[in-house]
């Protein structure tokens, strides 16, 4: 893991600084800081965009600060409005439970565990009763509440709040006090609930959390990157898909991508940056964020055996040494093959993907043009852009 200096932690993929004064001051002053990050799991997986601030909290640890990581078991429950237009449903428990299972592992792939605190907010929150929420409760106002952006937007066209909804900021603000926290860190978008724990704090007596927020990065399709949208790179991700995803990443966000989520020293990205605006094939850059990124969460060998399966593949024609495998009946629809595979998740998928001509013979490139088509013989076939299946006809 690379150590950072004092200056690239507190600019590097860095959006804003609340108290800046007052951090740099903590900082230096070789004061042994507690810093704070929380993820609420409301999907299995952490992806690269949620893994900056993750990246971040190693940063202070690895200068010598006690980093603590909060999974919000208990606040995923109450749902967080965070850069929410319309009210967000309540997550099961049972949803919330298998999506967390294996958090501390992906936590582990970027902090050390070992020297980091780790806990779940539902050791706290679970226990308060109504007279200790009625204390949090008097920390903040409905009008400070009313003046959150999305709150107010839909307050202004008439639109349902609930109630449960002003809980979030401050529970993850009570996080803050119970963990101590003299840092917290988190997205851009987190902002409200970041700067709510400053105000639980002083509620409660204590010395107000300095805040650091960290950029936000877009997903393959350009928009904020999200596991409800679907256009995420998660850090489980195997090598080869990972590979592809990053290759599929727009032009014009190369140079953020490599910022906010490889290790590569600034001076080294400026220098790609400048060879991309003097005319050289940004597709070569973009091979090199691949294997930095796959190398940070595999290994090197890993990055390299994804490249070449990659040039293999995509420049060659050829077909991914882990493509999917099916046996299958002759005559089977096509349609019905891939929707029991899970390599489309409906029919309405399949056609419009068929009406795209995005499925291919991968050997010939001819393409699937029949909704109906039904598979006589073995084939390979290339689904979209990253996905293949090799069909095998049962004595076809």
């Amino acid at each position: 893991m690379k150590d950072v200096s004092q200056a690239e932690l507190l600019t590097r993929g860095v959006e804003d600084i609340l108290v800046k004064e007052s951090l740099e001051k903590k900082l230096a002053s070789g004061t042994k800081l507690r810093v704070k990050l929380g993820f609420d799991p409301t999907s299995p997986n952490v992806h690269i965009g949620r893994a900056i601030p993750l990246r971040k909290l190693r940063d202070f640890q690895n200068l010598g600060h006690q980093v603590v990581f909060i999974v919000g078991d208990f606040t995923a429950q109450i749902g967080d409005a965070s850069d929410k237009l319309e009210k967000r449903p309540m997550l099961k428990l049972e949803a919330i439970n298998k999506n967390l299972k294996t958090y501390k592992e992906q936590v582990g792939k970027i902090i050390d565990l070992k020297k980091a605190e780790f806990h779940y907010n539902s050791e706290w929150l679970s226990k308060l009763g109504f007279q200790e929420i009625t204390e949090l409760a008097e920390a903040f106002s409905v009008q400070q509440m009313i003046a959150r952006r999305n709150f107010k937007g839909r307050f202004d066209n008439g639109e349902e709040i609930s109630l449960r909804e002003f809980l979030y900021p401050l529970m993850q603000g009570y996080d803050s006090v119970m963990v101590k926290a003299d840092v917290e860190l988190g997205g851009f978008d987190q902002l409200f609930n970041l700067k709510a724990g400053r105000i639980v704090q002083k509620h409660y007596g204590m010395q107000e959390q300095d805040i650091l927020t960290c950029s936000m990065l877009e997903g393959t399709d350009g928009r904020k990157m999200s596991s409800s949208w679907g256009n995420i790179i998660a850090i489980t991700d195997a090598p080869n898909d990972m590979y592809g995803k990053i290759m599929s990443v727009r032009d014009d966000l190369l140079i953020k991508y490599f910022l906010l989520c490889t290790d590569l020293p600034q001076v080294e990205i400026a220098k790609i940056e400048e060879s991309i605006k003097g005319g050289a094939n940004p597709k070569d850059s973009k091979m090199r964020l691949a294997r930095e990124i796959v190398k940070l969460y595999h290994s090197e060998k890993d990055a390299f055996s994804a490249e070449k399966n990659f040039i293999d593949t995509f420049k060659k024609g050829g077909l991914p040494t882990d493509a999917q495998e099916v046996e299958i009946s002759k005559g089977e629809l096509l349609a019905d093959v891939l929707f029991q595979e899970k390599v489309v998740d409906s029919k309405t998928e399949f056609s419009r993907l068929v009406k795209d001509g995005a499925i291919s013979v991968v050997e010939t490139e001819e393409k699937i043009i029949d909704r109906e088509h039904k598979i006589e013989q073995s084939v390979n076939l290339r689904i979209g852009k990253r996905r293949f299946l090799k069909i095998k006809v049962k004595n076809g």
